[in-house]
């Protein structure tokens, strides 16, 4: 059985269709995928995003309060930190296809690209994070993006604001 085509957009990208029934293949999605960020599903406890970090990129060093994250990497190879503040990343390790990296919620963490191709990852947050069907381009498009909330439907905490290194 494949795909349906209501659920992947025409430019081929997995479409978010928010908190209903979904199934896609993840890995091949992942490794296709050539944004900073696209959110791939969005439902009403947790959130899938798809990233790209190029050759000598990361992920940005940051702390979510009240979200645990589990990210996979499906291509390259990265260096994550991790720590209880952004001055001391006491966790280090070199990570490649097929690793998972485990984030409890209020942790520091960066993972950056020390391999010779794109990282391919994806992300599972825990609350949703991000507006549903979001893409960033770029880290940069990311990082001046002021609208990139989850959708009121989800459920969130009461809100801690993300922390930025």
């Amino acid at each position: 059985m494949g795909m349906t085509s209501d659920r992947i957009e025409d430019i081929g990208r997995i479409k978010d269709i928010g908190p209903h029934p979904q199934s896609f293949d993840l890995e091949r999605a992942t490794e296709e995928n050539t944004n900073y960020r696209s959110v791939a599903w969005s439902g009403r406890y947790l959130q899938v995003t798809l990233m790209s970090i190029p050759v000598g990129g990361d992920i940005g060093l940051e702390a979510h309060p009240e979200t645990d994250q589990f990210l996979r990497l499906d291509a390259g190879s990265g260096r994550v930190q991790m720590g209880a503040t952004k001055d001391k990343l006491t966790f280090e390790k070199d990570v490649s296809d097929g690793w998972c990296v485990l984030v409890p919620a209020g942790t520091w963490h960066n993972i950056t690209n020390i391999g010779a191709v794109p990282m391919q990852v994806y992300a599972i947050y825990a609350p949703a994070h991000h507006t549903p069907g979001k893409v960033q381009i770029t880290a940069a498009a990311a990082e001046a993006d002021k609208d990139d909330a989850p959708a009121a439907w989800s459920v969130q905490p009461k809100h801690a604001p993300d922390k930025h290194g």
